[in-house]
């Protein structure tokens, strides 16, 4: 994290019911974490009494008075862990905006204790999309030399064929080159992009979605510069000696890049938000609530966003 030094991250509890407190304490008891930024952890004072123990110097921890220790219970999600979460996320939306945060790591949050509240939230991604009025945005998933951009995100399956089209696959293209330029400082970055159907449609037998939308969609960036290749049979291109081809990959729906992903590398996934105008990241996986408060969880993917928000820059092309 040697980019990090001068940075103010803040780091965002999650549903209280969760393992979010946990890992989050687990990765800043590495004081070579600590040591590379200024944070500040938001949550409710109950959460900082049992995780953590010890008040970092460079660590600022800001109560948000939502919950007491005897409101809730560690595993059980409820309206008030879902108001108490919305409150953390609020909390440091505004500081971003008072440009008191450089970049924010998200523990996880329950949509359903969340959505008794904002009937229309479907997540971090969107919220912050609506917040910071950011028209394009993406969740790209990072773990060392992968990265996977996701073109539809969270969408029930039978609605991906409908939504799949030349203008938002293209735009998605478009986003993940800014990204590796903006983010990752590649002057000229490859992207690799997965078919939708089968074998890539297979010219048109399995499915004529590639030769529909997919296809002018790489050639309309392509003629714009955007080093992209494509489409290809979305169960062969993440195979790890064809993916390090590429920077990074695009696809078509939430199952076909995270199966692939997770499978290889859970310990170590990071979702980052792409299109917003700082750094947000959170580890890539959920609340876990069947092992929240029983010192189970494995902190690794926190740190591993903690140490992206770190490394991770916006810049200007």
């Amino acid at each position: 994290m040697s980019r990090s030094s001068h940075k103010s991250i803040g780091i965002t509890l999650g549903d209280p019911a969760g393992i979010g407190a946990e890992v989050a304490a687990k990765a800043l008891a590495k004081p070579s974490l600590r040591r590379a930024a200024r944070f500040t952890i938001i949550g409710d004072e109950c959460l900082f009494r049992k995780y953590f123990p010890v008040r970092y110097k460079n660590c600022t921890f800001l109560d948000t008075g939502c919950l007491g220790a005897g409101e809730f219970t560690a595993g059980r999600p409820s309206r008030l862990t879902g108001k108490a979460s919305l409150v953390y996320l609020q909390t440091a939306i505004d500081l971003v905006k008072d440009k008191q945060l450089s970049a924010l790591v998200t523990a996880p949050v329950c949509k359903e204790a969340i959505g008794e509240i904002i009937p229309s939230f479907h997540g971090h991604t969107e919220f912050l999309a609506d917040a910071f009025h950011a028209k394009d945005i993406g969740m790209m998933f990072v773990s060392g030399p992968l990265r996977v951009l996701l073109v539809t995100r969270h969408i029930p399956l039978g609605q991906v064929s409908r939504a799949i089209n030349a203008g938002l696959v293209y735009r998605a293209i478009r986003l993940t080159d800014t990204a590796l330029k903006t983010h990752f400082r590649l002057k000229k970055p490859l992207i690799g992009v997965c078919g939708l159907n089968p074998h890539a449609g297979e010219g048109g037998t399995l499915g004529r979605e590639e030769i529909r939308h997919i296809i002018p969609a790489i050639k309309r960036a392509r003629s714009q510069g955007i080093r992209v290749q494509g489409p290809f049979p979305a169960d062969t291109i993440f195979y790890p000696q064809n993916s390090k081809r590429f920077d990074a990959l695009l696809a078509m729906y939430h199952d076909q890049g995270l199966i692939p992903v997770k499978a290889l590398y859970f310990r170590k996934l990071v979702n980052l938000t792409v299109g917003l105008p700082f750094v947000r990241t959170s580890p890539a996986h959920g609340t876990a609530f069947d092992i929240a408060g029983k010192n189970k969880a494995d902190a690794s993917p926190m740190t591993a966003a903690i140490k992206l928000a770190g490394d991770t820059t916006v810049v200007s092309i």
